[in-house]
C-alpha cells in the first residue's frame, strides 16, 4: 500500500473513532468556563506531549474566540496522534491571553471569529512580537469581506505595511502531510452557501517570506472538526477539513 493510500485509509478508521469521541467531548461543552471545566484542565498532563493546541482569547466584543471549544480541540488532537505519530493527545490543548507572556511558549495559535477583534496595546506588541519570534497563527470561522477588511485592519497594528495575500494550491503548507488537490471547499453552514460565499485561503507574510498566518476566510474548519461525528456534516467535506487541520500543525511544528 503507498503512502497516500495509507494515510486515507487510516483517515477513514478515525473518523469512526472520532464519531464516538464526540458523544464524550458533548458532555464537557456546556462547562467549558465554570468549575467543571477548571476540574478538567486541572486533571490534564501537558509535560510530555510535542504538540499543544493553543487557542487565543483576544479583546472582543464577543465570545466568538471560543467556538467550536473544546470538542474541535479534540477531535483535531486525536487525529494529529494517530495519523502522525506526533506525541500529543486530546486533551493537549490550552486557552491563552493575547496580552500574555504565555503565548510565546507556544508555536501556534488558533483564533477564531476574528470580525470581533479588537486589539488592545498590549496585545498588539505582543502579536507583533509572536510573529517576529517565528510564531504561527490559524485564523478561522469568520466571513464577508467587510470582516476581513476588519481583521486586515487590526493587523495593520502590528505590522502597517503587511496586507493579506490570497494562497494558491501550490503554497507548501498545502502538501505538508496530506495532498490537499483543491482549494475548491465547502463551507459547513449552509447560510454561507445560499449566499454564495466562497472560501478562500489568505496568507500573512514576514519580511523573508515565511508563512506565519494562515487564514480561512468565509470558512470555518473548526466546525467540521468540532461536530465531525454528526450526519448533517457531509463526510467528504468534513475528511478535507481534517486534512487541512493536520497540514496545519504539521507546518506550525516544522517552519
Amino acid at each position: 500500500m503507498t503512502q497516500g493510500r495509507w494515510r486515507t485509509v487510516a483517515l477513514a478508521l478515525l473518523l469512526v473513532c472520532i464519531a464516538a469521541l464526540e458523544r464524550g467531548s458533548a458532555q464537557r461543552r456546556f462547562a467549558q468556563f465554570g468549575s467543571l471545566m477548571d476540574d478538567f484542565d486541572a486533571k490534564r498532563n501537558l509535560d510530555e506531549t510535542e504538540l499543544i493546541f493553543a487557542r487565543v482569547q483576544y479583546n472582543a466584543y464577543g465570545s466568538g474566540w471560543a467556538h467550536d471549544y473544546p470538542a474541535a480541540e479534540e477531535h483535531i488532537l486525536d487525529l494529529a496522534n494517530e495519523a502522525t505519530r506526533i506525541n500529543t493527545h486530546e486533551q493537549a490543548y490550552v486557552i491563552v491571553q493575547l496580552d500574555s507572556e504565555e503565548i510565546f511558549l507556544y508555536p501556534m495559535l488558533y483564533f477564531s471569529e476574528v470580525g470581533e477583534m479588537e486589539l488592545t496595546e498590549r496585545e498588539v506588541v505582543n502579536l507583533r512580537e509572536y510573529f517576529n519570534r517565528g510564531g504561527f497563527a490559524i485564523v478561522d470561522d469568520f466571513d464577508n469581506q467587510e470582516l476581513l477588511d476588519w481583521f486586515q485592519e487590526q493587523m495593520r497594528l502590528v505590522f502597517p505595511q503587511r496586507s493579506f495575500e490570497k494562497l494558491t494550491i501550490d503554497n507548501p503548507i498545502f502538501h505538508t502531510f496530506y495532498e490537499i488537490p483543491t482549494l475548491d471547499v465547502e463551507p459547513p453552514a449552509k447560510g454561507r452557501r445560499r449566499r454564495g460565499e466562497k472560501p478562500t485561503f489568505y496568507g500573512y507574510f514576514d519580511e523573508s517570506g515565511r508563512l506565519c498566518m494562515i487564514i480561512n476566510h468565509n470558512n470555518d474548519i473548526g466546525d467540521f472538526w468540532e461536530w465531525i461525528g454528526q450526519p448533517r456534516y457531509p463526510l467528504g467535506p468534513s475528511t478535507e477539513a481534517l486534512r487541512f487541520g493536520i497540514n496545519y500543525l504539521i507546518y506550525s511544528m516544522s517552519h
